[in-house]
């Protein structure tokens, strides 16, 4: 697949990038050839090849879920400029 001028400059557009004119044809050659590639990939025998969802079948080593500090919330709001029922006051940012 190629990509002209145009749809590079659509697509900048879309992603909200600034690319100088200069580098619209080098962009375009570049995409052209990811396009192209990713065609070649559709085009591989996939039949009789399970999906997964990594490459690697490794199992995820878990820890057990306990709570392993001590609330110090107290402590923490003591350093604050504004605290009030264990919550920390903030100026209102939104109006």
């Amino acid at each position: 697949m190629s990509l002209g001028p145009d749809e590079v400059s659509k697509i900048a557009y879309l992603a909200r990038l600034e690319i100088n004119e200069n580098d619209i044809p080098d962009y375009a050659r570049n995409l052209s050839d990811i396009l192209d590639f990713v065609e070649q990939l559709g085009a591989a025998r996939t039949e009789g090849v399970e999906p997964m969802a990594h490459p690697v079948h490794a199992v995820q080593r878990l820890r057990p879920d306990v709570v392993t500090e001590t609330n110090q919330r107290d402590k923490y709001q003591q350093n604050a400029p504004q605290a009030e029922a264990g919550l920390f006051l903030v100026p209102k940012v939104i109006e």
